[in-house]
């Protein structure tokens, strides 16, 4: 039954944002939101399932204790009871508050082990990419596709387009087939960043000299999905945007192609700079 209504919510969120502006978009930050966007991988679907069993279990027992104060405060005030019980201990009571939060945590903690199993062991993967945090910019190399590497900004709000999100849209765009299962591997280059994005359940620390890794995908809608550096890296933490385009296969290889040109290294200026070192000597 929980696992019904929570696709009815989910087909019901996914039917109203079909209605709203932007539902082109993938996923980004809605007006007046205040749950998870919508899903875009198996494992948010799964943090979002966890969250929402454990919204109805805290919902429970609040309305429980709240119930039992005001049958205590009705029942037991001086007024309605003048000549109090002296009981001093109630076993059955004693074992009830010992044993029903026992079974609550444990209901909690089988949920909870596997979906950390889950996200934390990468699986069979599709691709790499690395992601290197800089202040205040990411860059991105495509290791399996020709080692290209391009920076990403963000794009200044006059130079926005229309539908693109403010502080959330980036020069350079990851751009990623569908269906597919993406290893990222995450590292800075000056102080603590982190690379979050909301609706495919992955937020990662970048270290300086430290290489951290965590996988995402297969993501199952083309669109663009918006996220930001979750780490307080300095004054321009609020503006080193991820943006994450999903598109077909063949829109990617031929993506793939146009990049590696774009995005060529010069392998000139680290023999150029090793002349000029040579000639300082």
């Amino acid at each position: 039954m929980m696992r019904i209504a929570l696709n009815l919510l989910r087909s019901f969120a996914m039917l109203l944002s079909l209605t709203l502006p932007g539902a082109a978009i993938g996923a980004q930050p809605m007006p007046w939101q205040t749950g998870f966007q919508d899903p875009a991988t198996p494992l948010m679907e799964q943090i979002a399932d966890f969250h929402t069993l454990l919204l109805i279990i805290i919902t429970v027992i609040t309305i429980f204790v709240l119930l039992l104060l005001v049958w205590v405060v009705i029942k037991f005030n001086a007024k309605a009871n003048p000549n109090p019980s002296k009981t001093t201990h109630n076993t059955m009571i004693e074992v009830l508050w010992t044993v029903v939060p026992v079974v609550i945590l444990v209901v909690i903690a089988v949920p909870s082990f596997k979906l950390l199993y889950y996200s934390d062991v990468i699986p069979k993967v599709d691709m790499t990419i690395k992601a290197t945090g800089h202040q205040w910019y990411w860059e991105y190399e495509y290791s399996d596709h020709g080692k290209f590497t391009f920076d990403a900004n963000m794009v200044a709000t006059e130079d926005l387009k229309p539908g693109q999100p403010r502080l959330l849209e980036a020069d350079n765009r990851i751009v990623l087939p569908v269906d597919t299962v993406v290893r990222i591997q995450v590292t800075a280059g000056d102080v603590l960043h982190s690379w979050a994005m909301p609706a495919f359940g992955v937020k990662i620390d970048a270290v300086p000299g430290r290489l951290n890794e965590t996988w995402f995908g297969p993501v199952k809608n083309e669109g663009v999905y918006y996220g930001q550096c979750s780490e307080l890296c300095g004054t321009r933490h609020g503006f080193m945007p991820i943006a994450v385009e999903v598109v077909s296969k063949a829109k990617f290889d031929a993506w793939i192609e146009k990049a590696k040109k774009e995005f060529a290294r010069d392998e000139s200026v680290p023999a150029l700079r090793m002349l000029a070192q040579n000639v300082m000597k």
